[in-house]
């Protein structure tokens, strides 16, 4: 029976490993969205000068946005 035992905690490890990853994956999904909300609230607050005073958050979503994507546990290589 030492391998069936052996499976079950394989078993288990990747589910914890696959857990962690996903909610890895919500944690920076999040971040990105607390960035969009400052960016939200700069936009607002100053108006027609928006461009040049939320340069560094607009930046920092769009980097967020392209790396910060919620991604499951399987990898498909295409």
């Amino acid at each position: 029976m030492p391998l069936d035992e052996a499976r079950v905690a394989e078993y288990k490890a990747r589910l914890a490993e696959r857990e962690r990853t996903i909610r890895e994956s919500w944690v920076r999904t999040m971040e990105a969205q607390l960035v969009r909300e400052k960016l939200d609230r700069c936009y607002e607050s100053e108006g027609v000068n928006h461009l040049e005073s939320c340069r560094d958050l607009r930046e920092r979503y769009i980097d967020m946005l392209r790396d910060n994507r919620v991604k499951g546990y399987k990898n498909i290589d295409v």
